[in-house]
């Protein structure tokens, strides 16, 4: 291991021992903002100081296996002590490598919860049937990770599937396997109604945003006019006599939320409140990574609503993310939450990135 990466590692330690003390600070508890970042930190640091740990003592056996082989005079025991260095010394590579690529500098938001909106966009009825297949697509794929979901609004289609939906995924690590989604994604396939047989395209866009608490967004309450009104189905029938549905107006951003799938107005409220607090947090995130950007020859793509990220071709079975040029022919078992190889090879990409801008 080289001087450079030790003394990284030296003063990660430093850090991670840092936070330890802070985090038994009984003042700490007072600012529950800074308590949970000082958790999260602690989390973040743990691991690579357990791994450097590891990576010594490793290095140690190997070295002292090495040592003793020398001046031993048994041939069977020159050889164990041998083989021994060998496999700690093979260990301690190996961990040199895990501790490489954790220190690639990470999303925060990684281990968080998401909210994910999904709005039909180009394309009329089609457009609105393929936001109802990628919603089905994020629910399976939530399913096969023991996610749990919690729908939160959504405006249902005449035709089927949704003119917007937007739903919570819960568990460790979700924002780190969806994150990538975010963006236009397209659908080329005949429609129902296509009498002639021909591909039509449409698209959906996807927004992925991290679920933050509370104490993480500065949120004045005196700045959010909140409106109460009937809950409507599609093409504005009633479907709710009372006054259930909220809408949050937050004044200084003008950013709108509503929300009315709770039949109770105090439900509906609570979840607008959480949309509303994840999409101000991915504001000022969205607003640092501009800045960054400007400094940056390349990027990785931003998520942003106007890239095409990925194409549902139904005629060719197959599904392409122009990201990174990745072609998979199983679009049946995609559309079913198969997501795995494009969520992992997004993850690498990113990673590969990383690690370079981190040189």
């Amino acid at each position: 291991m080289d001087e450079a990466l030790v003394a990284r590692l030296e003063d990660v330690e430093a850090s991670f021992m840092e936070v330890e003390g802070l985090l038994a600070d009984p003042d700490a508890l007072s600012d529950q903002a800074r308590f949970v970042e000082l958790g999260r930190r602690h989390s973040d640091l743990k691991p690579i100081v357990e791994g450097f740990s590891r990576y010594r003592e490793a290095m140690s056996d190997a070295v002292e296996a090495a040592e003793l082989a020398a001046d031993e005079t048994d041939a069977d025991m020159v050889e164990e002590l041998r083989k021994m260095a060998s496999e700690r010394k093979a260990e301690a590579e190996r961990l040199e490598k895990e501790l490489r690529l954790a220190l690639v500098p990470r999303d925060p938001n990684d281990q968080k919860d998401v909210i994910v909106e999904i709005r039909s966009g180009t394309g009329g009825d089609e457009a609105a049937l393929f936001a109802g297949d990628l919603y089905r697509m994020y629910h399976r794929f939530a399913e096969r990770h023991n996610y749990q979901t919690d729908s939160m609004d959504s405006t249902e289609s005449e035709a089927g599937g949704f003119s917007k939906v937007t739903f919570a995924v819960k568990g460790a690590g979700a924002f780190s396997k969806l994150k990538f989604e975010a963006g236009v994604h397209r659908v080329q396939r005949v429609p129902k109604t296509e009498s002639q047989g021909r591909v039509h395209t449409s698209t959906a866009t996807v927004a992925v945003l991290p679920e933050v608490e509370a104490v993480e967004v500065d949120l004045d309450l005196n700045e959010v006019r909140v409106d109460v009104f009937r809950s409507s189905g599609p093409g504005g029938q009633s479907v709710n006599t009372t006054d259930s549905a909220v809408r949050l107006t937050h004044e200084p951003t003008g950013l709108v939320v509503s929300c009315q799938d709770e039949k109770s107005q105090l439900q509906n409220k609570e979840k607008a409140f959480r949309i509303l607090r994840a999409r101000l947090y991915q504001m000022e995130l969205e607003k640092q990574q501009s800045e960054l950007a400007e400094n940056r020859r390349s990027q990785v793509g931003t998520g942003g609503r106007s890239e095409k990220i990925r194409t549902y071709n139904f005629k060719e079975n197959r599904v392409t993310d122009h990201r990174i040029g990745l072609t998979i022919k199983q679009l049946p078992s995609i559309l079913d939450g198969e997501l795995d190889a494009f969520v992992d090879a997004l993850a690498a990409d990113d990673q590969a990135r990383r690690l370079t801008e981190g040189d």
